[in-house]
């Protein structure tokens, strides 16, 4: 703040609370250079829910003591760490082998949120947002998030995933789109195979190398529908 907008909030708080009132004129000069010396780097109010107002308001209500420049302080520190604490730094869109504009850009936007100039951003904002258009770019340009190169060399660490994406890729039907109503593994999942005892409960459930027979005539005829649309 400077001086003129720490002299309002010596006003404000004057009229809150009479007995910070300084009459005398070094008195008057010298608490509004102890307040500047403290608050000069405090934003008086920001977008994104820092008023100083609302802090003095909420100090005026809540102790019985006069407000100290420190406890402005106090509280602008305790909103900036909050602020931190919610966000979770979205890539930058600078070129990652540009390490002084990649770091600049993050420290960049950390003192922005940090400031209350933008909004925090959120986990679920950065997984719901749309991809920036250079990532929908390089997506087109390769078909995939992951490269076939790249794709090839994982096959034989996730065999099955390999041989749901030939099936798919073949043309025959996946049977991982559709739920199994045989053993009811949702979407994606694998078929389980399930043993009952004798008193009719559930005594195992392991996953199946191949999905039911059942499950398999479900994707088919889906497959069926979509082809004749």
């Amino acid at each position: 703040m400077e001086r003129r907008e720490v002299a309002a909030v010596l006003a404000y708080i004057g009229r809150l609370d009479p007995r910070s009132i300084r009459t005398a004129p070094g008195e008057a000069r010298d608490q509004l250079a102890q307040w500047h010396e403290l608050l000069h780097d405090v934003p008086f109010a920001t977008n994104h829910g820092w008023d100083v107002r609302e802090a003095i308001r909420a100090h005026v209500l809540d102790s019985p003591y006069p407000i100290l420049p420190v406890d402005v302080a106090r509280e602008w520190r305790r909103y900036r760490r909050a602020r931190l604490d919610r966000h979770t730094d979205p890539t930058p869109t600078a070129d990652p082998d540009d390490l002084a504009a990649w770091r600049a850009e993050l420290l960049g936007t950390r003192q922005a949120v940090a400031t209350g100039a933008v909004a925090p951003s959120t986990h679920r904002q950065i997984t719901s947002s749309d991809p920036h258009s250079d990532v929908e770019a390089r997506l087109r340009a390769v078909g995939s998030c992951i490269p076939p190169a790249v794709r090839a060399d994982l096959v034989g660490y996730r065999p099955a995933r390999a041989a749901r994406e030939a099936t798919i890729a073949e043309g025959r039907p996946d049977a991982l789109s559709v739920p199994c109503q045989w053993c009811h593994a949702d979407r994606g999942e694998s078929c389980r195979s399930r043993r009952v005892g004798p008193d009719g409960r559930a005594r195992g459930s392991a996953p199946r190398a191949t999905p039911h027979p059942t499950r398999l005539d479900l994707a088919a005829a889906k497959l069926t529908r979509q082809g004749a649309v």
